[in-house]
């Protein structure tokens, strides 16, 4: 079996959920993501962890311009690829409880969305994985702007603007590498094989970058992020924050440094600092919010600012880093803005300040909430802990001070979040506060499943770690040799 059924099947649902009607449509739209996630787990049990290409499929697309459908699954998209048939189930239960003009349009875009998504990931041809980058973000423009908040128009249209102009250097830096190609192929592995000069790797490493560093999004291009997240619908913050977003750090790793290692080596202090940088501001900003989504969306800037700054310092320690904790991240953010949907639901309001003592009222709700903020915290024995430790330790010993910056999204994070969990949670209820009910069957799979899912990974990392492992090593290993090479060539002039 090869990955194209594993992106065939959620553009059919896509298709098929136009012509379901009403509450049909949601719990089609779970079946057919339960469908996809079945077979994600298929992939999972039947991949040998090594540095191999596996289930690869490849087909002409369009053969006189040099372009394939080529894909396949190894140990570095492997992660993202379950993060992403893990949590999409999790986002549509999610919205059981929400009642959607048009729910048909609206599940069908979120697993059109799924299908973009996997189309990143598991692309080998520049063309596919262009095609699949724009794929991605039609659908949750459209998501955005039709079921978002009030000033959803606004916001979204910025977010394009964004996410589209980034996405056009990114076109040209492919573009220029095809026409480098003795034969003229989108083939990512013939990319690998350009011998191209320093000043060529600079520019083609600054093109993928800003495409790259918009959509994790990283200081100072993080603008649209906020805004974005606080208008969207529930959904449609989930698959920001939990999934697309680890487009960019995936991409940065697949495509940005090993096809320009030696623009990457000259350049990587200031992405880096950008990265830290965002870390501290976005923590600091974190501490001024009363909107609880808006505090989520800044601490998540922060959180990929640190994946960011792992993968960015090049060693295995940053790198293995990156790649588990974009399926923690993903996990924990998902779960903290369900809960703020439960929130916001019931109360009408995300305003923190005016909560206070649901812990008292929905016990089961408080013990899920505070197992996600002690995630988030990285606490020992959570999801949390093993990614960022990690990430730390990669960026320290790359250099002693970033780490020690680098670090205070731990310090800074915990207050913010430890303290919105005391003022939403703790103390007496309110006239408000006092109509909130616990958690319902549906809500509890969810929250339940995550807490699991946080534990489970935070006692026992390994085989999550394991199947990227020898992928991470065989690349740095790749990239670190073109580096050596090129400056032994330099030395040698």
């Amino acid at each position: 079996m090869t990955v194209s059924f594993l992106l065939l099947l959620p553009l059919l649902a896509a298709l098929a959920l136009l012509f379901i009607k009403g509450n049909a449509a949601k719990n089609a739209a779970l079946f057919f993501s339960v469908a996809e996630l079945a077979l994600g787990a298929y992939f999972v049990t039947q991949y040998t962890p090594d540095a191999s290409l596996q289930f690869v499929t490849d087909f002409a697309w369009i053969p006189k311009l040099g372009i394939y459908f080529t894909a396949g699954i190894d140990g570095i998209n492997i992660i993202p690829v379950i993060l992403t048939v893990l949590l999409v189930p999790f986002i549509i239960t999610s919205t059981f409880k929400h009642d959607y003009k048009n729910a048909s349009a609206f599940y069908a875009l979120i697993m059109f969305m799924q299908f973009g998504l996997l189309m990143v990931f598991t692309a080998l041809d520049g063309f596919m994985f262009y095609i699949g980058w724009e794929v991605a973000l039609i659908p949750i423009y459209f998501i955005c702007g039709m079921w978002g908040g009030e000033n959803r128009i606004k916001v979204t249209l910025k977010f394009f603007i964004y996410t589209f102009a980034g996405s056009l250097f990114m076109l040209l830096a492919i573009i220029y590498l095809y026409l480098q190609t003795p034969d003229r192929t989108f083939d990512i592995f013939k990319f690998y094989e350009l011998k191209l000069n320093a000043e060529q790797q600079s520019w083609i490493f600054g093109a993928f970058l800003l495409a790259f560093a918009i959509k994790m999004p990283i200081f100072p291009l993080h603008t649209w992020q906020p805004d974005t997240y606080t208008e969207a619908p529930s959904a449609g913050s989930m698959l920001l924050s939990g999934i697309m977003l680890k487009m960019g750090v995936y991409g940065a790793i697949r495509w940005m440094i090993p096809i320009a290692p030696v623009g990457f080596y000259e350049w990587q202090n200031n992405p880096l600092w950008l990265a830290i940088a965002g870390i501290v501001y976005a923590s600091i900003i974190a501490f001024r919010q009363r909107d609880g989504k808006r505090l989520i969306a800044y601490s998540s800037i922060a959180h990929v600012g640190l994946i960011a700054a792992g993968l960015l310092a090049w060693n295995i320690q940053g790198l293995q880093g990156a790649m588990i904790q974009m399926l923690n991240h993903g996990i924990e953010v998902v779960g903290l803005f369900f809960i703020w949907d439960i929130i916001s639901r019931q109360l009408k309001t995300r305003d923190v300040t005016e909560l206070g003592g649901l812990s008292k009222v929905a016990p089961k709700f408080a013990i899920a909430f505070l197992i996600i903020v002690l995630a988030s915290v990285a606490l020992p024995l959570t999801n949390g802990f093993i990614g960022e430790f990690l990430l730390l330790n990669g960026v320290y010993r790359y250099n002693m001070w970033m780490g020690i910056v680098a670090g205070l999204t731990i310090i800074l994070g915990a207050v913010y979040m430890l303290r919105m969990y005391k003022n939403v949670m703790q103390g007496e209820t309110n006239a408000l506060t006092a109509t909130f009910t616990d958690i319902t069957l549906s809500e509890k799979i969810v929250l339940g499943i995550i807490c699991a899912l946080i534990i489970a990974i935070g006692v026992y990392p390994q085989p999550v770690l394991h199947l990227s492992e020898a992928a991470v090593t065989h690349l740095m290993n790749t990239v670190n040799g073109k580096i050596s090479e090129a400056l032994l060539h330099k030395l040698g002039k």
